[in-house]
This record gives structure tokens, C-alpha cells and sequence, in this order.
């Protein structure tokens, strides 16, 4: 009998892309020095050390669930236990490592699970928090986290990093995960599906679905008929559905109550309902970090 057959071509795409997505924070923080991993980022109580820590602990529970899924239900019964504080306890534990040894953790955790999907076959599945996850999916979850965190790690640093086209993957994911941020919040999602147009600059990869001229191109997703609609720049809407900006600070609209409804609630990631940024401009007290 032949072995089954292992990612596609699309998957593995992917894969290279979540590889280069932590390559390029590695190569920031690499460069840190014993004093700058305590830097504070945005996520309240959160250093660049609680941000990479996450990062660690999260690819080593999905290295968990894709060759260990028995062991991996054991971790999910621990975080059902404590759903308000299992993020923040990972995050708190690692944190307390020396730089040196955390970074090391990571490294090897990407490495890893970068094997471990390598080598899933095609039409795995695996356990996750939220609803299970092929191998893109883990992948795609995988590089918005980082993606995600890394922004947290870059503004801390007030470096400036440049949008690159892996940010599909995390428009697409956060697009996937519109009925999830409805249903988390106890909410009918929207029976019809939305018109997503996301603007990016020129000059990058590309695929299909896109339109436009060199000087600017624009990801569509969804029918064209739709009635509700969402446009704006793509690093804005990922910046949004990651919840690392407010929706007041972007340049994302909607056209439609429903699509409208989701742009105050969309979250890309599994798990409870996450508070968001506040406004830039508003002089309240920080919000909880959100779950991602």
C-alpha cells in the first residue's frame, strides 16, 4: 500500500510563508539585547519576552496536537479549566526564562512543527481550541499569530516593518473566521456571504483574485453581487480581525448593517471574544489583551 500523499503545492506555500513570517521577527529579536526583551509592548502586562513566550508556547501546543492528539486533549481540559488566565499563565512562565533560553525555545518549536506539518498527510486534521484545523490551517493560524505578535514586538521597538503579501493569509483567516466572532459572542451569524476588497501596493507576488495596476492591486474575496460589502487597505484590515488596532484608527468601511456588525466584533484567532485596542485617540485605560 503507498504512503499517503503528503501537502499540496498550495499547503506548502504556506508553509514557506509561516517560515519566512518567523524568520523575519528572528532576525529583530535576535538582535535584542538582556534589557530590551523586557521592553512593554501594547498587550497590558505583556513584554517583547510575554510576546515570544506566547509565540513558544502556542507552536509547541500545535506541534502537540498534530503528532499527539490524545496528549493535546489533555492540554485543551487545563484550559477550560482557567479560560481567563491559561493565556497569560503560558505566557508569564516563559517569560521568566533568560532571553537566550526562551529564543532557543522558539527556534526549536518552529522548527519542529514546521517538520511535523511537512510530514502530515493530505486531509489531516487536527485538534485545536477552537474548530479543528487542516494542515493550511494550522499553518495560516500559525502565521498570524506571529504575524500578529511580531507587530506587538516591532511597534514596542517603534520599528516599522514592510506589509508583504503573507498578509493574505491573514485577511483570508480572519475573512474564514467572520462566523466565529459572531458565535463566540452568542450571535446569529449572517446567512449570505460578504464582499471583502482589500487594497495593496504594487509590486509584490501575487494569484489570483487580484486586480489592479503596479501602482496598486486589490485582493477580493467573496461574490461580487454581495450586498454587504467591506473595503479598505489589507494591512488595516489585518491589523483590525488580529485586533491590534481600533476600528476608529483604520481606513476599513462597510456597506451593510451586517458587514457593519463585524467590523466592532471580527477576530481572527480561536477562543473568547477579545476585547480589541482601544482608540489611539482615547485617553481611557488600556483593554485587556486580546486572545491571540
Amino acid at each position: 500500500m503507498s504512503e499517503p500523499a503528503g501537502p499540496t503545492d498550495a499547503v506548502l506555500v504556506v508553509l514557506d510563508d509561516l517560515l519566512a513570517e518567523g524568520g523575519e521577527l528572528d532576525v529583530l529579536i535576535g538582535e535584542l539585547s538582556p534589557a530590551q526583551w523586557a521592553t512593554p509592548t501594547a498587550a497590558p502586562g505583556w513584554t517583547i519576552a510575554h510576546q515570544v513566550a506566547h509565540l513558544a508556547w502556542t507552536d509547541t501546543a500545535a506541534l502537540l496536537s498534530v503528532t499527539d492528539p490524545d496528549a493535546f486533549a489533555a492540554e485543551v481540559d487545563k484550559a477550560a479549566a482557567s479560560p481567563d488566565t491559561f493565556v497569560d499563565d503560558g505566557a508569564e512562565a516563559g517569560a521568566l526564562l533568560p532571553p537566550a533560553e526562551l529564543l532557543s525555545w522558539w527556534r526549536d518549536s518552529r522548527v519542529q512543527l514546521q517538520e511535523a506539518l511537512r510530514a502530515a498527510p493530505a486531509g489531516a486534521r487536527f485538534p485545536w481550541y477552537g474548530p479543528p484545523m487542516s494542515t493550511a490551517s494550522m499553518a495560516t493560524g500559525r502565521l498570524m499569530e506571529t504575524w500578529a505578535h511580531g507587530q506587538d514586538v516591532f511597534d514596542a521597538l517603534g520599528r516599522t516593518r514592510r506589509p508583504t503579501d503573507r498578509l493574505r493569509h491573514v485577511a483570508r483567516i480572519g475573512i474564514r473566521a467572520r462566523n466565529y466572532a459572531f458565535a463566540v459572542r452568542g450571535l446569529e451569524p449572517p446567512a449570505e456571504e460578504f464582499r471583502v476588497e482589500l487594497t495593496v501596493p504594487g509590486g509584490g507576488g501575487g494569484g489570483g483574485g487580484e486586480s489592479g495596476d503596479e501602482g496598486e492591486r486589490v485582493w477580493v474575496f467573496g461574490p461580487a453581487d454581495a450586498q454587504q460589502r467591506v473595503t479598505g487597505p489589507a494591512l488595516d484590515f489585518c491589523l483590525l480581525v488580529t485586533q491590534r488596532l481600533h476600528r476608529a484608527d483604520t481606513a476599513v468601511t462597510a456597506e451593510g448593517a451586517d458587514a457593519d456588525r463585524w467590523l466592532d466584533i471580527a477576530q481572527a484567532f480561536a477562543g473568547p471574544a477579545g476585547p480589541g485596542r482601544p482608540p489611539r485617540a482615547s485617553s481611557a485605560p488600556p483593554a485587556p489583551k486580546a486572545g491571540a
